[in-house]
């Protein structure tokens, strides 16, 4: 059995490696577009921000330990289409140009997804950078280190930006975040913790441009000025973060059933809509544990999981995902956030009758050094009180708790049985109720 795998980062790599483990005898060959596999990307603002210094860290494993394990691992190659009904794809050398067809038993498609770039005029200037591959960390932590640029422009305010804000921070620069929206992680936390974390942001420092639509950048060979809806400002670097497409336009004549933003529709098998054809990770979609309808959740925990799963089911098996709750987290200054399942904008599209609550109390006792505000939100079935979402921001061991919650979740926990739930106590770590106790003890 032959199976080609387009894609050798995070689900490719992990359903290359499983399958190789489940079947010694199969023949996996992995195709990558860029130089480097098993990469993890999301190390990439914390490299930029040097809070580490080499880049290598953020590879598991090389092509070449890949290759001595008995896969075949091709980088600098680029599949260029697919043909479903020979079974066969068409492949372009990057380094000799050199164009050739190879053949597939099964295949899985695991892409990713680029950088979404805006329609700025004159977008393509020097010294404006994205941050989504190895080579546009290299080069975003070069251009950082060099002092003469003092004013940084961060153009999008979702999670990658907000982390840009963090590794800038680090160099001393001057900050301008402009967001479309009038918050910023507008599609992932609700407005009482985003208030919080604007609130921090502010008040280190960088300048919000919320409600803001950035037109134009101004310079001949590179950025001087920032144009937008709020002003003219004057920036010497920029970084778009504004989102990520999936990298499937190559597979348009394929027959394979996508979303509206390209995404390839897959079951809880990783399967598409082609028989013998699987995907996984930012060019699919996947289950959502508390949604009908496939969901486009870009993150390394579901790729990772589902590269697994299709490596085993490649091999035979009918391993099924249990379903995402869009679990996420990220370090805003002296803050931390993280929120799992539903968010009250989401319950209220998909029409159910819900509650929220939102409290804010401390993480830990007063009398051990460390104390500081906790704010929870939890959203929850308005009959049954079973969890839907929850939210969680504060300084210290926020992230943690939202693990909790997506446990409780996970379990479809009601907001009693959170309000009792036997919790770890001791003076460093919280009061003997729990920040989560109270919270579902307050949902009524």
């Amino acid at each position: 059995m032959k199976v080609i795998i387009i894609g050798g980062v995070a689900a490719g790599m992990s359903a290359a490696a499983k399958l190789k483990r489940a079947n010694k005898e199969a023949d996996v060959v992995v195709y990558e577009k860029s130089k480097h596999v098993s990469f993890g990307a999301c190390g990439l603002p914390y490299f930029v921000g040097n809070f580490f210094e080499d880049s290598n860290k953020m590879i598991a494993r090389t092509a070449e330990q890949f290759n001595a394990s008995g896969i075949s691992v091709n980088t600098e190659h680029e599949v260029l289409s697919i043909n479903t009904m020979n079974q066969t794809v068409s492949v372009k050398n990057l380094l000799t140009e050199e164009i050739f067809t190879d053949h597939y038993d099964q295949l899985m498609i695991a892409t990713g997804a680029s950088a979404i770039i805006p329609p700025i005029k004159n977008v393509h200037v020097g010294n404006v950078f994205t941050l989504k591959s190895m080579e546009d960390g290299l080069a975003l932590k070069n251009m950082m280190a060099n002092e003469a640029l003092k004013r940084i422009a961060i153009v999008g305010a979702g999670f990658i930006g907000l982390e840009v804000v963090e590794a800038a921070k680090q160099y001393g620069k001057e900050i301008h975040v402009f967001q479309l929206n009038d918050r910023v992680l507008v599609d992932t936390f609700d407005k009482e913790v985003t208030d919080i974390l604007e609130e921090e942001l502010r008040q280190q420092g960088v300048h919000l441009h919320l409600n803001n639509t950035v037109t134009e950048l101004i310079g001949d060979t590179q950025v001087q000025k920032v144009v937008s809806t709020d002003g003219i400002f004057d920036i010497d670097l920029v970084v778009l973060t504004t989102g990520v497409r999936p990298n499937t336009t190559f597979l348009k004549d394929s027959g394979l059933e996508m979303t509206a933003n390209g995404a390839i529709i897959i079951d809880e098998e990783g399967r598409t809509s082609v028989q013998g054809i699987y995907a996984a990770g930012d060019c699919a979609t996947i289950s959502h544990r508390l949604k009908k309808d496939p969901a486009y959740i870009p993150l390394a925990t579901g790729a990772n999981k589902m590269g697994r799963i299709i490596g085993e089911n490649l091999a035979g098996a009918h391993k099924k995902f249990n379903g995402s709750l869009a679990s996420a987290c990220l370090k805003v200054l002296s803050l931390e956030a993280g929120r799992t399942g539903l968010s009250e904008k989401e319950v209220q599209d998909l029409g159910i009758d819900y509650r929220s609550v939102f409290i804010t109390d401390m993480n830990q006792t007063s009398y051990y050094p460390g104390q500081s505000k906790i704010s929870v939100k939890l959203i929850y079935d308005a009959h049954t009180k079973v969890i839907l979402g929850g939210q969680v921001v504060g300084r210290k061991d926020a992230v943690q708790r939202v693990n909790v919650l997506a446990t409780a979740i996970f379990a479809r926990l009601t907001t009693d049985q959170l309000a009792m739930l036997d919790l770890c106590y001791a003076p460093p770590f919280s009061r003997t109720w729990d920040v989560l106790n109270i919270a579902g003890s307050v949902a009524k």
